[in-house]
């Protein structure tokens, strides 16, 4: 019976660690492991006692159970100390280390010298393997430290109660009970029932209040750290509490916003105070929608100006312990700037829209004329291509057109505009290129097609260098890549990059099917204009050479009105 009593303690201790190891989380304190550790530990000397054959194996058992005894005593204090938040140096842990380990010392000697104990002997009484000892002064000092240990946290715990508002009591009251038992066994009910050791008992007891401190006491160590995981570089206020409305902390940024939070005690439940309502407003309204997860809160001045009112923007979220929903986490991040500003904005909004609607429209406007004046002047240079600009820029928009009809290739709307007030700027190039080689009335040599070909480069530049001011950053990259890469074809034979397939902007791959038609029905000095088969077949076979042969069907649909457009042109 005694070995299984010793046994059933021992397997209560190593289930109850289990479960610490199960709940354990990164912010827990390194204590409660070591007070985990050392508990199964003393249970298995207990245990190594109850089945001892002889003296040698009675005396290990003891070393063992004073093993956990002696240091468990260290890790309890030291767990108080973090709990209350009392600040101890390292040369106090230190000091209480190397007591402890000295008062445990003279039990390793037991059975070789006399200090633990005078005497030592085995025998079997009652069936049962017993130690029959006689204590030494070393084990008064065991006890000495025992009581030192135990006046030390007792007392810590006392003065956290009556001088620490932010420590929760409820963890402080669970903090006396595994002391109080464990002093209880080992003091009192050990010399009343000396069949068994009630001692582990109690240090299982221990461990079961120390589970409870674990599961309540990480919802305040979450708290505390979450302002760890926010940007550092900004003042945020934050407070949380369990579902039940009871308050677990805030930092002091929280405090200066909420001033009420100042006495405000651990785990006391949110009261009707005006800030305190308003915070149970907040959570009120997250619970009913979790999109309704942001407010604001204003902090009146003082003085009673308005202008000197503070505006913070309250976010409500859910407080987390590792993947399970504790309570609400409450934010408050100061948004004064941008309330007041947009508090301007609106008061001068319809007014400002009005007038920059007006001038925007204007100045589009001109810039649209002047880019198209400026490609009208470049191309008077060139007695091949009149009329050239404006009869591209149409077969654009047409070829455009017909894509956001019939939804053949997905563009953006505002893109496919940006093309067609692009394409007149495909050829303003030409304005670098020798007017002997630009009114040449007839085909080039080798020498002239490539001084012409530094058109599309050179374009691109002329573009960037025009608008490099612009706002309109979308329409700048749109109108240089059909400048630059019209010329590409879909094989990589083009110019000027022999750019090859998908490489070639989508712009530049719609500019190249209407400049190429352009130039196929068009008369030129060198050339008479083709007809519209002529010129559709040679189109059709560029498909996948030349042109991308995804904008096939879209030529296909819309040379209709490509051609009724170029016979009103004739």
């Amino acid at each position: 019976m005694i070995v299984l009593f010793y046994g059933l303690v021992l397997a209560a201790a190593l289930v109850c660690t289990t479960i610490y190891m199960y709940m354990w989380h990164k912010h827990f304190d390194t204590n409660f492991t070591l007070i985990y550790t050392f508990v199964p530990v003393a249970c298995i000397g207990y245990f190594l006692s109850s089945i001892a054959e002889n003296l040698g194996e009675a005396l290990f058992a003891q070393r063992i159970i004073y093993l956990g005894a002696c240091f468990l005593q260290l890790f309890i204090v030291e767990s108080i100390f973090n709990l209350c938040k009392i600040e101890i140096g390292k040369w106090v842990r230190t000091g209480m280390f190397l007591l402890i380990s000295a008062v445990y010392a003279p039990v390793l000697n037991v059975g070789f010298g006399t200090s633990f104990y005078r005497t030592a002997s085995f025998e079997i009484i009652n069936g049962r393997g017993t130690l029959i000892k006689e204590y030494g002064p070393a084990h008064t000092a065991v006890y000495a430290a025992y009581f030192l240990f135990f006046i030390v946290g007792m007392s810590a715990i006392f003065y956290t109660w009556i001088k620490k508002r932010q420590v929760s009591r409820t963890v402080l009251s669970l903090l006396v009970l595994p002391y109080v038992i464990t002093v209880l066994c080992f003091f009192v009910i050990r010399n009343f029932i000396q069949v068994v050791d009630f001692v582990p008992v109690g240090y299982v007891f221990a461990e079961i209040i120390y589970l409870i401190i674990a599961y309540r006491v990480n919802l305040y160590n979450v708290s505390d750290t979450v302002i760890d995981s926010m940007l550092r570089d900004r003042e945020i206020g934050y407070l949380s509490v369990d579902f039940r409305r009871r308050f677990l902390g805030s930092n002091s940024t929280a405090k200066k916003i909420i001033p009420e939070l100042k006495d405000k005690i651990i785990d006391e439940v949110l009261g009707y105070k005006p800030a305190e309502r308003k915070i149970r407003h907040f959570i009120d309204k997250f619970e009913k929608d979790e999109k309704e997860n942001t407010s604001l809160y204003t902090l009146h001045a003082e003085s009673g100006d308005p202008d000197d009112d503070m505006i913070f923007s309250v976010n409500v979220g859910y407080l987390y312990d590792g993947g399970r929903k504790r309570g609400y986490i409450i934010t408050f991040t100061d948004d004064t700037a941008n309330r007041k500003y947009i508090r301007l904005l609106d008061t001068y909004n319809e007014k400002l829209q009005s007038e920059v609607k007006e001038k925007t429209a204007h100045i589009v406007e001109m810039h649209d004329n002047l880019i198209m004046s400026l490609a009208m002047m470049v191309e008077s240079r060139d007695n091949s291509t009149g009329g050239h600009i404006k009869r591209t820029s149409e077969g654009v928009r047409i070829l455009i057109d017909e894509i956001l009809a019939e939804k053949l290739i997905e563009l953006d709307p505002e893109f496919c505009n940006d093309v067609i007030k692009a394409a007149p700027m495909h050829d303003l190039g030409k304005i670098a290129v020798d007017d002997a080689v630009l009114r040449k009335p007839g085909k080039f040599t080798d020498e002239e097609y490539n001084e012409m070909k530094k058109h599309a480069a050179e374009g691109a530049r002329v573009i960037h260098e025009i608008l490099l001011n612009t706002e309109d950053e979308s329409f700048k990259v749109v109108a240089e890549n059909v400048a630059h890469y019209h010329h590409e074809r879909w094989d990589g034979s083009g110019y000027p990059e022999g750019l090859k397939g998908e490489n070639i902007p989508i712009e530049a791959r719609i500019m190249a099917i209407a400049d190429v038609y352009d130039a196929l029905v068009s008369k030129r000095v060198y050339k008479e204009a083709f007809d519209f088969e002529r010129a559709d077949r040679i189109i059709m076979e560029g498909m996948g050479t030349q042109f991308d042969p995804a904008l096939e069907p879209v030529y296909v649909n819309a040379r209709p009105k490509l051609e009724a457009y170029y016979q009103n042109q004739s």
